[in-house]
């Protein structure tokens, strides 16, 4: 079991990874770091482009990777290709799969399809046989009824011809302790040979694995405990729907105080690759989803969360609204079920104004995805009477109380939504309501 270790870390066989985003990209980095070579392959022309001449896919991820990874493109213990039928050689022992599983806010399967289908023709020899890792977030049961398949329809026996496991990431991109060497991780095979394998080979890069029975018990496991995230979250939302008088924000720090409740804080909603879809995912691998009406009410004013502060501003007669962040979440690059794209087009159809400013996105990625213009901050504040903020980006903070005022000219209203980014600021004398999600009467 040991030999594919020693071939990794002595250069005789590589890593392939499908998919190079935070995920795929941080996998390839940190196993090249440790000396194992790793080739990349996306379908994006810049993503690939980046990563061959030293540079980070993604912006502002080395605060969150820990380190500079062009020495390791430099070294080519490290490369990306869009053509993907390089990685189908026998030298490549080991494929980590890292594609999206979700797409227009539903779970969807498109990706690993694709990719489960290409590595079914590399020709395998059962005396080191391939690996497959899927570190992609999987709908509950989704290796059995569409990985397995595919591989046993081109004739690959799998735990014998061809390795299966999962081992979901946890990763949070915007805390670099929390990353994929320090934080704990679920690993399962589909056989009990497999899983020994996995943990073999994923501790060259992960300090702490933990062993699943098998790799049905791994793949829903991050589903679920996001999805008991969710619901949480969601309830401390409704909590600020239902006592619109109180400071929720305030009752939520309190009761966080007691040793075995976590602390939770109202939002706009929740957005990204995890908390929201995992509802939805443990829905679907569901064999009684009519059981599950928490998480079905969950999604549902999860949802319906951002079009209800949509509607309160049109119905307050705001008519040119600034929204600061397209990501869901400060400094990232990540506008996957974003707050801001339900607001967005809630208000257009309400008859608002709208504008997006976001400095990881470029103006016309903001068009394609909103549908509305950019503005340049800070000097564009002053066209408008309201402003949310949904992302706390490191760019809004960096401005001081006296410039901020010159271009609020014409603000009535700011709807800070997590990151109490401005909180510190005298409002009153400017006759700004301010108002932090959760605060009272913060939705009228």
């Amino acid at each position: 079991m040991r030999q594919l270790r020693k071939q990794l870390l002595e250069g005789q066989r590589k890593v392939g990874v499908w998919g190079t985003g935070y995920i795929g990209f941080s996998t390839m980095a940190n196993f090249a770091a440790q000396g194992v070579s790793c080739v990349g392959t996306d379908i994006s022309d810049a993503v690939v482009s980046a990563i061959n001449n030293g540079r980070m896919p993604v912006p502002d991820m080395e605060y969150w990777l820990g380190f500079d990874t062009n020495y390791l493109v430099e070294s080519g213990m490290m490369s990306a290709t869009k053509d993907w039928r390089r990685l189908l050689t026998s030298e490549f022992a080991v494929h980590m799969i890292a594609v999206p599983t979700e797409k227009e806010d539903k779970p969807w399967d498109g990706a690993l399809q694709d990719v489960i289908s290409k590595i079914s023709t590399q020709e395998t020899n059962p005396q080191e046989p391939p690996l497959i890792i899927v570190e992609s977030t999987l709908t509950p049961k989704k290796t059995d009824s569409l990985i397995i398949p595919i591989l046993e329809s081109k004739g690959l026996r799998v735990g014998e011809d061809i390795l299966v496991g999962v081992a979901p990431r946890r990763d949070w991109f915007i805390s670099p302790e929390k990353n994929l060497k320090s934080l704990p991780r679920i690993v399962g095979g589909t056989t009990r040979e497999t899983t020994g394998l996995m943990i073999d080979i994923l501790s060259i890069v992960c300090d702490k694995l933990i062993q699943a029975p098998d790799h049905k018990h791994a793949e829903i496991v991050k589903s679920i405990e996001n999805a008991f995230r969710h619901v949480e979250i969601t309830l401390a939302n409704q909590l600020s729907l239902a006592y619109p008088s109180l400071d929720m924000t305030e009752v939520l720090r309190l009761v966080g105080t007691k040793w075995n409740v976590g602390t939770y804080h109202p939002s706009f909603g929740t957005g990204g690759y995890c908390i929201p879809l995992s509802s939805q995912y443990v829905l679907e691998g569901a064999e009684k989803p009519e059981r599950l009406t928490i998480l079905q009410e969950t999604i549902s004013t999860d949802n319906n969360l951002p079009i209800i502060l949509a509607d309160q501003l049109a119905n307050r007669g705001f008519r040119n609204v600034g929204i600061l962040g397209l990501s869901y979440k400060g400094n990232l690059r990540v506008s996957v079920l974003s707050p801001t794209l339900r607001i967005t087009k809630r208000l257009r159809e309400r008859g608002a104004i709208v504008k997006v400013n976001d400095p990881y996105y470029t103006a016309e990625e903001i068009k394609k995805l909103t549908g509305v213009e950019s503005f340049v901050f800070p000097q564009g504040l002053s066209e408008f009477e309201c402003i949310l903020i949904v992302a706390g980006h490191r760019l809004y903070r960096a401005i001081s109380e006296t410039q901020l005022r010159t271009y609020l000219t014409n603000c009535k209203m700011i709807i800070d939504n997590v990151e109490e980014t401005w909180r510190d600021f005298d409002w009153k004398s400017s006759g700004i309501e301010y108002y932090i999600a959760g605060h009272s009467r913060w939705l009228g």
